[in-house]
């Protein structure tokens, strides 16, 4: 699962900056940015924050897009509203069988980059949340899926997407050990020479072969973790710098 995210503005716009094109970085910073929630220390897909993806429509440059994908054929804003917590994230193994994910899965995938994400673990019936990103600091690129929808009521426009996810890598399978679930979940983080590929168009099944191929744990040696702030509650002190930092919790045997 990934319903907690950080994501801040130096790791959204890495994408854009490998192309080195500095009037595009300036644009994006004047005119995409004031669109989006960044900075994001910590926030839940719950909230549906609207972010910066990149598409095969324009790879090195993002749009702007809400978390919570919403499928092109839903009828009204309140069938919208009771998808929209339902589709937060896109198993990876089934993103080309269900409907709700099936039309983006061969036609409009995208690119999240994040700092990191947040975990909770189990532990004597309490829960304690962990951040995980990668070792070597550098921001993730979360696989994902979009779509457009129309609003039939207003015809205004919504971007949307869904991080896909994938089966728990070793690290994971320790930290994310809801028991309500029968195994451990992670994102689809992408190695920088399969983001590329994540992005291409299928024009065939060879094409969505490999995009399946793509659908695989990160290995756990390239991330580092470590126990958090209370990210739920009263304990929970907002989207606040700082809030990604350690804290030790005495009574967690990990």
């Amino acid at each position: 699962m990934c319903y907690d995210i950080k994501a801040s503005l130096e790791s959204q716009l890495k994408r854009a900056k490998r192309k080195g094109d500095l009037s595009a970085i300036e644009e994006i910073i004047e005119d995409l940015i004031p669109l989006t929630d960044l900075p994001l220390h910590h926030v839940s897909g719950f909230n549906h924050p609207e972010l910066l993806i990149y598409t095969d429509r324009q790879p090195e440059f993002p749009e702007v897009a809400t978390w919570g994908l919403v499928p092109e054929w839903v009828n009204d804003a309140e069938q919208q509203k009771k998808f929209w917590n339902n589709t937060l994230n896109a198993r990876g193994e089934t993103i080309f069988e269900k409907a709700s994910f099936k039309t983006s899965a061969v036609n409009h995938r995208c690119i999240i980059y994040v700092d990191g994400f947040y975990e909770h673990h189990h532990y004597n019936n309490k829960i304690y949340p962990f951040y995980i990103h990668r070792k070597d600091n550098e921001p993730m690129a979360l696989a994902g899926l979009y779509s457009e929808w129309t609003n039939p009521e207003t015809g205004g426009l919504m971007n949307t997407f869904s991080i896909v996810t994938t089966e728990g890598n070793a690290v994971m399978s320790k930290i994310h050990n809801n028991p309500k679930l029968k195994t451990s979940r992670m994102p689809l983080i992408l190695l920088e020479n399969q983001e590329d590929e994540w992005l291409h168009n299928i024009e065939n099944e060879s094409d969505k072969i490999n995009i399946q191929e793509l659908i695989k744990k990160f290995p756990s040696e390239a991330l580092a973790f470590h126990t958090v702030n209370k990210l739920r509650g009263k304990a929970y002190s907002g989207n606040v710098e700082g809030i990604s930092e350690k804290v030790i919790y005495d009574d967690l045997e990990f």
